[in-house]
């Protein structure tokens, strides 16, 4: 199984939560992302992220200016976060059940981000896919029968 590390985006886009939904409206556009990650302020504080939706439905939707909105004002934190060796059929899955599209890939830091498209474009899930068997049995390794099936 591929893991998020082996497909995620390692060129990452950030932003300050205190820069304007402007600044991050105009990144977004000359690099042509979808999404930008914010910078934690310090150590202990979590990564969060700023979406198209979010400024769409935060901002235009109400007629806010841009240009005097910040990025923490719209932005989702904390946001959920992947970590390098995850599976990539467990990527899929957490990003199914939790309704996003793309997550930064954290470890000791910002490794990269991954994203939907990276799992359509860059994973084997077509040419090697798992069974429901296997997928249990690396979930739960201690289980009997994960046991006596070797992976």
């Amino acid at each position: 199984m591929m893991r998020a590390e082996e497909i995620m985006t390692r060129d990452v886009a950030t932003i300050s939560g205190s820069a304007t939904v402007a600044e991050a409206v105009d990144q977004m556009k000359q690099k042509g992302l979808r999404a930008l990650i914010v910078e934690p302020r310090h150590d202990a504080d979590p990564y969060g992220m700023v979406t198209e939706t979010d400024i769409v439905y935060k901002v235009a939707a109400h007629g806010l200016d841009p240009r005097k909105m910040r990025v923490f004002e719209v932005m989702t934190k904390p946001c959920v976060v992947v970590n390098p060796e995850l599976g990539v059929e467990y990527v899929a899955r957490l990003f199914s059940q939790a309704k996003i599209r793309r997550a930064p890939v954290i470890k000791d830091g910002l490794m990269g981000i991954v994203s939907v498209t990276d799992i359509l474009r860059k994973s084997d899930f077509v040419e090697n896919p798992k069974s429901q068997f296997e997928m249990y049995c690396e979930e739960f390794p201690e289980a009997l029968e994960a046991r006596c099936y070797d992976i």
